[in-house]
This record gives C-alpha cells, sequence and structure tokens, in this order.
C-alpha cells in the first residue's frame, strides 16, 4: 500500500501482540470493537470455519449475522468511541496524513477501520 510520507500509523486494535506496537505510532484500543461483541465475532466466525466455511467466509458470515456495522458505528458515537474519535479528527481537519492500522487484509475480509475512515470523513 502506497502512504504519503510522514503518514501517522495509528493502530485501532483492542488487544495489541506485542509485534504490532512497533508497527504504529500509537494506538487507540478505544476505536476497535468493543470487546464483548469482539469475543462474540470471534466465536461466531470459529463456528462457522468448523462448519467448513473457508477464513474470509467465516469472517463475513459473522459480519453479516451480527450486524457488525451497526454495532461499530454505535460504538463510535459511545462515550467510549467519542473522545479518540475526536482526536482524530483535529489533526486530519489540519491536514495531517494518517493511516489506520489493524490485523485484516481489507481485499479479502471486511474490517471496522473501513467503517471508522468512513465516520472519520463524515466529520471533516
Amino acid at each position: 500500500m502506497n502512504l504519503p510520507e510522514g503518514a501517522r500509523h495509528v493502530g485501532v486494535i483492542r488487544s495489541p501482540t506485542p509485534w504490532f506496537h512497533g508497527a504504529v505510532d500509537e494506538n487507540r484500543p478505544a476505536l476497535g470493537p468493543p470487546s464483548d461483541f469482539l469475543e462474540e465475532f470471534q466465536s461466531r466466525e470459529e463456528s462457522f470455519k468448523l462448519d467448513g466455511m473457508c477464513e474470509e467466509g467465516a469472517q463475513n458470515a459473522a459480519w453479516e449475522e451480527l450486524d457488525f456495522e451497526e454495532t461499530y458505528r454505535d460504538h463510535l458515537t459511545s462515550d467510549e468511541g467519542q473522545a479518540p474519535m475526536d482526536d482524530l479528527v483535529s489533526p486530519l481537519q489540519a491536514g495531517e496524513d494518517v493511516a489506520l492500522v489493524c490485523y485484516e487484509n481489507t481485499d479479502q475480509k471486511r474490517c471496522h477501520r473501513t467503517i471508522l475512515r468512513e465516520e472519520l470523513e463524515r466529520r471533516l
């Protein structure tokens, strides 16, 4: 992926692995999906895999079944999500380039970063 030189890499992972901290300038856990919802999502995804679905199919099926998009958008407007969203809007309004980082390859799977980006763009 081609990112502008000097773009700030902002992780949006609830529970990052140790290597993840070296890949980002900062992490904002509150911009990851809520922990309880993420656990439910991962459990449902795993069930779909056990039923024979491929990884991408299982992830996408769990996404649809649990209405991931609506749940995550609600999170971004909650008390927990509002302040970190506001903190990202200011540098974006000032022209700073920000790359949202997590684990998912959005060419193959849906990712909360797509929704987050849309919500940030809507606020600009």
